[in-house]
């Protein structure tokens, strides 16, 4: 019987599996039917919970960061590696300091290893806001090709540790009638894929300085889902772009689950993006591993 406990940021849901000293070696088919939400215990991926140094991934974030303890090692419903989840790693965060393995004490940082590299987690009014690290534009603009709209449309590229492509729409409607339940097709198609996002811009689109936008996801691996948070940063980042330098540095982007903030900021390396929102632990249990 391995331990697990169920959680969720703006609907975007994992199965959380503390496993401190790597012991458990989670097969692509033990992801899938814990993920599965007739058979299993239902989720858009896997967060397991072990010590950097218990992993071979995690020598990378400790030569990055030595205070990172923690990796969260990310599986998508199907058994995929991803690279990154800013919802997750929240909840992520979340979980640690329920359950003591963590502290975070206000105005301190909390640093998480993860394939994309470390991830400074903090305290915010909603709940934990994510340093996303340095984005940029990947140059891969594909046209997207998806059920619900007659017109194949242009995307763009966006890298916050993972890939997506970010679609505009005219309008909600638009939004609406999108069929998702299978993958949207990208030409030419990205060798390790994308998360695609449909976004529709706030009328206005500013109020009050901050940009205001909606959006639905597929996430590769894992389908449509109710929030995906590096795909709401890569959203923000992308309506940015697209309306100019005189647009702000501060969004809310709503989705299905709820609504998430982002934050554009200068650092060192160039410009990081930060991601906000709540976390919530929903219940525990115990599963056989098939």
């Amino acid at each position: 019987m391995v331990a697990f406990t169920k959680g969720h940021g703006t609907g975007n849901d994992f199965v959380i599996i503390a496993d401190p000293d790597g012991q458990i070696d989670l097969t692509v088919e033990q992801v899938a039917v814990l993920c599965d939400r007739n058979f299993g215990i239902g989720a858009d991926g896997i967060l397991r919970v072990v010590r950097s140094s218990a992993i071979d991934a995690g020598a990378v974030a400790l030569a990055e960061e030595p205070d990172a303890e923690w990796f969260m090692d990310y599986r998508n419903a199907d058994g995929s590696i991803a690279e990154m989840c800013g919802n997750g790693i929240r909840v992520f965060a979340h979980y640690l300091l329920r359950s003591g393995l963590a502290a975070l004490e206000p105005g301190s940082t909390l640093p998480i290893g993860t394939r994309a590299g470390v991830r400074d987690v903090t305290r915010s009014e909603t709940g934990y806001q994510v340093d996303l690290g340095r984005w940029r534009l990947s140059g891969d603009d594909p046209l997207v090709n998806v059920e619900g709209l007659a017109v194949t449309r242009p995307g763009l590229g966006i890298d916050v540790g993972n890939p997506h492509v970010v679609v505009a729409l005219a309008s909600d409607q638009e939004l609406a009638t999108l069929e998702l339940q299978r993958s949207p097709v990208l030409e030419p198609a990205l060798p390790a894929g994308a998360n695609v996002e449909f976004v529709v811009p706030g009328e206005p689109l500013v109020r009050d300085g901050i940009g205001h936008v909606r959006m639905r996801v597929f996430e590769r691996g894992v389908g449509e889902t109710q929030s995906c948070g590096t795909g709401v940063a890569a959203t923000a980042l992308a309506v940015r772009y697209w309306a100019g330098e005189q647009a702000p540095d501060n969004w809310r982007v709503e989705v299905p689950g709820g609504t998430l903030g982002v934050r554009m900021f200068a650092a060192e390396d160039g410009e990081h993006v930060a991601l906000s929102g709540p976390a919530q632990l929903v219940f525990r249990g115990e599963i056989d591993l098939v």
